[in-house]
């Protein structure tokens, strides 16, 4: 029961350490990212995504859907299945040079023993007074994409609602705006995406009882209060080329995850950027059969006897084309840890398909 209870105390109070400042790692739910195909790729997909995953990785992809409207589905767990990752998404085409999207994203721990309450008031243990809670992250986008005037280049933005719930005890909502542009020349692709370009602010209210109030201030926890907490920018350039050979081609990509909030475990780092690279590279057969790898979270890592070594995370996928519909598959991590890999499935659907406009 103590270690339930540090695990409440410890979600509780992360959100308030820093009052209207900006910790490094706000909304971390976001930096997951959404689609199995840019997972197996390392997340190198600023210039290449060109499905309803662009509303999240750069909406200016949307322009490129084909279809009139495309809907997708993902879900994930991760630490054996403690925690469930979701992401459901669709597109429509308003005309032959703009497109609309909706995304929703849901990271959660359900059923989190709340011990708060578990001695009466006279100092007895019981176990009735156990009661359960959710920590939950939502993410709601509305993303907007046009070709511009200027052949092969197209530009788009998100609007997008953060709301994160920790029980009754804790919750915030929270808003931002990315942008991206997109260009695309025969084979070459280019692309920049604007993450949190206007920091996205979470304002966070807590209820706490007099009850939970007084067990903080007898374990030497401090009483949140409440806060505003800022996600600051991030700047994703990439670059891809595709090579084509009859039915089968390879597009080798690039990216680079350029955050503003000081020193990184990264490759490149400063104290007021640091410089996270992905390589990703998928092969197709006549645009049916995919296969898909990358690599990403380049990082130093202290090892016991102080050795100091340099690791990456590696990632596979593969997909596969059905009539309208798409199925991808990724094996990716969450970290360094051994064990941690996850199997992330996504579901992809082209409805009322017709002919590129």
């Amino acid at each position: 029961m103590k270690h339930t209870l540090v695990i409440l105390l410890s979600l509780i109070t992360t959100t308030s350490l820093l009052h209207a400042q900006a910790p490094k790692y706000s909304n971390e739910f976001l930096a997951i990212g959404v689609g199995s195909q840019a997972l197996g790729l390392g997340k190198a997909v600023s210039a290449t995504t060109n499905d309803i995953t662009a509303g999240y990785w750069n909406p200016a992809g949307l322009v490129h859907i084909e279809n009139n409207i495309q809907a997708a589905f993902m879900h994930s767990e991760y630490y054996a299945g403690i925690a469930k990752y979701d992401y459901g998404a669709v597109s429509k085409k308003i005309d032959s040079a703009s497109t609309v999207a909706f995304s929703v994203i849901r990271f959660g721990v359900d059923d989190i023993p709340n011990t708060t309450e578990l001695i009466n008031s006279n100092g007895q243990i019981d176990y009735n007074r156990i009661t359960t809670f959710s920590a939950a992250d939502y993410a709601f986008m509305g993303s907007y994409a046009r070709k511009l005037k200027y052949p092969g280049l197209s530009f788009g933005a998100n609007v997008k609602v953060v709301r994160r719930i920790i029980g009754d005890f804790a919750n915030s909502w929270g808003f931002g705006i990315d942008a991206g542009l997109q260009y695309k020349r025969k084979n070459f692709r280019a692309g920049i995406m604007l993450r949190d370009i206007t920091g996205t602010f979470n304002a966070w209210s807590y209820s706490l009882s007099d009850r939970t109030k007084e067990i903080f201030t007898q374990t030497g926890n401090e009483i949140p209060v409440n806060s505003l907490e800022i996600t600051l920018p991030k700047i994703i350039p990439g670059v891809a080329y595709k090579f084509g050979f009859k039915k089968f081609s390879a597009t080798p990509s690039l990216d680079l995850d350029i955050t503003t909030d000081g020193k990184r475990n990264v490759l490149i780092k400063s104290n007021v950027i640091s410089i996270d690279p992905h390589f990703g590279v998928e092969l197709d057969y006549n645009k049916v059969v995919f296969l898909r790898a990358g690599i990403n979270n380049i990082q130093e890592i202290k090892e016991q006897n102080n050795i100091v070594v340099q690791t990456a995370q590696p990632n596979f996928g593969v997909g596969v084309k059905i009539f309208n519909i798409t199925i991808d598959y990724a094996l990716t991590n969450v970290g360094q840890q051994v064990g941690l890999l996850s199997h992330v499935f996504t579901i992809r659907a082209n409805i009322d398909a017709k002919k590129k406009i």
